[in-house]
């Protein structure tokens, strides 16, 4: 059985993920910052199919949790996935970059952008054995320059260019960055504080493209999960 790692599992697009792949027959490696969240999501993901799940705990922003984290994903065996959707917003409400702290950017920075490097170079020799695959969740906002985004929105343009050059450096393994628009999250109502955001799609609503994503022979590239969407009902080709 094949194995996946998803980080920032416990709730989101993460978690909406996690189940869809356990339904599909995976193993997987989640984590999570937050024991109570994490565990909980194992148990209701570990339910729904018949795939092993890995709980562990941590911030992907430190080294040793990384390593904890891919060797229980190793543990599992074959190692095909990488789904890098934790991150960081920065300042609730988000604020201009001639007013963005400093310290509060190079955290941004280091959740967006240094964290999935670092899962990607610890995991890449089995990815590259088993010819796996890398998911990168991006943003719009890595590609459109909207008033009070720069910095969430340039870690994420450095996400899609390290994503980008990996897709060259990496022909054994299919590299996919990939914006999922947006959606009914807590990390968006952070960032639209006291906005009604009700409007926005749920991340179970999301996910029917980003599976189609990984079980389709899409090659390596850039992918938004409104186009993945609209081609979902086609038939899967076979890897």
């Amino acid at each position: 059985m094949a194995t996946a790692i998803v980080t920032g599992a416990s709730r989101g697009l993460g978690k909406a993920l996690a189940a869809a792949l356990a339904g599909a027959g995976w193993d997987l490696a989640l984590d999570a910052r937050t024991e109570s969240d994490l565990q909980r999501v194992a148990a209701e993901v570990d339910a729904a199919g018949p795939g092993r799940v890995a709980a562990v705990r941590g911030d992907v922003t430190v080294g040793r949790h990384v390593e904890r984290l891919v060797d229980a994903a190793l543990t599992l065996g074959d190692l095909q996935l990488v789904v890098n959707n934790a991150g960081a917003l920065g300042p609730s409400p988000q604020t201009r970059l001639a007013d963005y702290p400093l310290d509060v950017l190079e955290a941004v920075f280091s959740a967006n952008v240094v964290a999935p490097l670092r899962i990607i170079q610890r995991a890449l020799p089995e990815l590259r054995r088993q010819h796996g695959q890398i998911v990168n969740i991006t943003s719009d906002a890595a590609v459109q320059a909207y008033h009070g985004w720069g910095g969430y929105g340039s870690s994420k343009a450095a996400l899609e260019q390290l994503s980008h050059v990996l897709a060259i450096e990496e022909p054994d393994v299919r590299i996919h960055w990939v914006d999922p628009g947006d959606m009914r999250t807590r990390m968006h109502q952070h960032a639209f504080p006291g906005e009604d955001i009700s409007d926005r799609p749920l991340p179970e609503d999301r996910v029917p493209g980003l599976m189609r994503l990984i079980q389709a022979d899409y090659p390596s590239g850039r992918y938004t999960v409104e186009e993945l969407i609209r081609e979902a009902s086609e038939p899967v080709v076979a890897a």
